[in-house]
């Protein structure tokens, strides 16, 4: 069931075209209205079946709700629908003529940032749901941090809820004033702002007739335009294969499976095993379907190397010449997630790609605040705050800044007692620019 709409123009640097898959995650404060934009751009296009909307309606009825109430399209969870908040990320899929997409719509609450935090990780491009009447709060601060911490560069923001704000203009360019400032600071490349009303469809598939002071793109067709398969491709690292699979071939010898990232691994690329340093030559490449000459970043392949070398799980496979330093030091921009807070001494697990290993905190270095995108001095970091710290790791760990590669530059911290995720760490400090006028 593809849906369609007459593209309107956007920037038109770095515009995608071609039916690419684009991955965007709608992020925001609770209440801003996410839910209920995925869910009015799903059913406005007839991404829904007949049975899905009965079920919405059902759901709807129960809490009192005349007709449909859309933010359920994704709130599947019982307690999302009896809260009337998104708590899990909720995945959907979707297609038109010149685009597939992968939709995350992650929760606003608070609580529930490391779930935001997992939405965005590999989205190309972020929608930014700001209320027009409340304009931006802390919370959709937080989530933009974040996303662009992550390595998203691209924003698309929906200044939702321009009925309420009576359409009026200056309310809409007060949030494009704000977030563009905000993106500014955060290096995000490009944004487009849209006033849109996601309850009655305004702007989000089709133009509307209440904003005739605004000619830009709706959000339907500035997704279809929008920079696409960037979070695999990485920033110019070169090509890297973390081994997640050691395949024992019934013909004999070893190939390794992983997902490539960074760039296209070719067959006859001299290689060097990491962290053994152990060089060989990729002889092979192969998928399901066959071999093939080359595997571009974000392809899942299966490899064979020329020469029988040591290689296990966690390896990282890179090319030489463009190989990531190794060592067992690392600075990182961490997103804490713990009521417990982080600080020196304390002793986690590391999951760097596909290996996991023991990992003490050095320090901490400082704390950022959101507020005013200051790194001030702290000795922790509290539940939801993002900061700079030192680790070190039992074994040595080859890994890219995070701005060269999102795959091989990231890592997430693991709770040794109660094995939960605590923190996601970027390896590298945060890029923040001066405020303007300092």
């Amino acid at each position: 069931m593809a849906f369609s709409s007459a593209p309107s123009p956007v920037p038109s640097a770095g515009v995608a075209t071609g039916s690419d898959l684009l991955r965007f995650a709608a992020i925001g404060s609770v209440d801003d209205g996410k839910s209920t934009l995925i869910g009015r751009l799903l059913h406005d296009t007839k991404q829904l079946f007949d049975d899905q909307l009965e079920a919405i309606s059902v759901a709807s009825r129960r809490r009192g709700v005349d007709g449909i109430d859309l933010a359920y399209v994704t709130d599947g969870l019982r307690a999302e629908r009896e809260q009337g908040i998104t708590i899990d990320v909720a995945y959907r899929y979707a297609a038109t003529p010149h685009r597939k997409f992968v939709i995350a719509d992650c929760p606003g609450h608070v609580q529930y940032t490391r779930n935001m935090a997992t939405g965005a990780s590999t989205a190309d491009l972020a929608v930014v749901v700001v209320d027009a009447v409340s304009g931006l709060r802390e919370q959709t601060r937080r989530h933009c941090c974040i996303a662009a911490l992550l390595g998203v560069r691209h924003l698309l923001v929906a200044a939702n809820k321009m009925d309420l704000a009576g359409w009026d203009e200056l309310a809409f360019r007060a949030v494009a004033d704000d977030i563009g400032e905000l993106a500014r600071r955060l290096h995000v490349e490009s944004v487009v702002t849209v006033p849109v009303s996601a309850l009655h469809g305004d702007n989000v598939v089709d133009p509307s007739p209440n904003t005739p002071w605004y000619d830009g793109p709706t959000v339907l067709a500035a997704l279809e335009q929008a920079p696409a398969g960037a979070w695999a491709s990485g920033g110019g690292s070169g090509p890297r294969l973390p081994v997640q699979w050691v395949v024992r071939n019934p013909a004999g010898g070893r190939s390794y499976a992983g997902m490539v990232s960074g760039g296209t691994l070719r067959r006859g690329d001299e290689v060097v095993v990491l962290p053994g340093g152990q060089q060989s030559t990729v002889a092979d490449i192969r998928t399901f379907d066959g071999p093939l000459p080359e595997a571009p970043a974000s392809l899942s392949v299966n490899v064979s190397l020329a020469d029988d070398i040591d290689v296990a799980r966690g390896d990282l496979i890179a090319t030489v010449g463009s190989a990531p330093p190794t060592s067992p030091e690392l600075e990182a921009t961490v997103c804490w997630f713990s009521d417990r807070p982080i600080e020196a001494g304390q002793q986690f697990r590391v999951k760097h790609t596909t290996r996991v290993t023991p990992a003490r905190v050095v320090s901490v270095e400082s704390r950022l605040d959101v507020a005013s995108l200051e790194l001030r001095p702290s000795p922790h970091l509290a539940d939801n705050d993002i900061g700079v710290v030192r680790l070190v790791t039992a074994t040595p760990l080859a890994a890219d800044p995070y701005r060269v590669n999102r795959v091989t530059g990231s890592f997430v911290l693991i709770d040794e007692a109660t094995n939960a995720t605590v923190g996601a760490g970027m390896v590298g400090a945060p890029a923040i620019a001066e405020p303007r006028g300092s």
